[in-house]
């Protein structure tokens, strides 16, 4: 199964959002067609109205993939409207969050290939990260469509077991709210040292961009570029003393941080 098969069969867009339209904007731009696109959204915005696919009409009869992306609350009215593609040829992939496997498959049907997966909110800006995992009816083909897919949005990887994606949905689908909540304190505790507002959050969401595109791009590992920052007994040793204190500094309470997400995650899925 490859984009060939989208063109031909079509692809169908079960929520058009904020992820849905992030996918949809790098699918076109990566040249697939808007009429091989069938897109389903209680309320289209003006930009998704002005790209061309086929807006709110009958789906194909057997669209190549169903990529789902209603919020979870919503999949329940959502799936029932699409149980005539499942234990087919159609390809279902799944980016709503908590929603596991067994559910897609208790609703379209046992033989339906289902590929679950999990990005996060910088898809917006290509620069996601999606975790996939497949059920038992997916090939291997498939798999490879659904990386392309999501490929569009930033980079994929493939996970083991679908009991990885609780972790994976601490890790990076919750993630970036992590970062942002960083860049908001560091830039409060930029003012409490005398800056003024504007200046603060400038210079905190640059260094938090920055060093993150540094992480990304250099051979180093993100413990030597810390090291590299660090000179002995100056000013960043001085707060890496309070960030590293065993007991109460940044990664005991990052760990403490995930535990909760991949808790709740798990009891989500349930």
């Amino acid at each position: 199964m490859t984009m060939n098969d989208i063109e031909s069969r079509g692809l169908v867009l079960l929520g058009c959002g904020k992820m849905g339209s992030a996918m949809l904007a790098g699918w076109l731009a990566q040249g697939l067609s808007a009429q091989s696109v069938w897109v389903i959204d209680p309320n289209p915005s003006a930009w998704l109205q002005g790209t061309g696919v086929h807006l709110n009409t009958d789906l194909p009869d057997s669209p190549a993939v169903v990529l789902v992306a209603v919020k979870p609350q919503m999949m329940g009215d959502a799936l029932p409207t699409l149980a005539a593609l499942g234990n087919g040829e159609t390809l279902f992939v799944s980016v709503a969050a908590g929603t596991p496997i067994a559910a897609f498959e208790a609703a379209l049907g046992a033989s339906t290939p289902i590929i679950r997966a999990m990005p996060n909110t910088p898809a917006a800006v290509g620069r996601g990260i999606t975790a996939i995992i497949g059920n038992t009816r997916t090939t291997a083909a498939q798999l490879d469509l659904a990386e392309t897919l999501l490929g569009a949005v930033g980079q994929v990887v493939r996970l083991e077991d679908e009991g990885q994606m609780d972790a994976v949905t601490a890790v990076s689908g919750s993630g970036p709210a992590y970062v942002f909540h960083l860049i908001e304190t560091l830039a409060k505790a930029g003012e409490a040292e005398g800056l003024a507002p504007d200046l603060a959050m400038t210079l905190a969401r640059a260094t938090v961009a920055g060093a993150g595109a540094l992480a990304e791009a250099a051979q180093e590992s993100p413990s030597q570029l810390r090291v590299n920052v660090t000179s002995p007994g100056g000013t960043t040793q001085a707060a890496l003393d309070v960030l590293m204190n065993d007991t109460d500094g940044f990664e005991a309470l990052l760990a403490r941080a995930v535990k909760a997400a991949a808790d709740r995650s798990r009891e989500l899925g349930k």
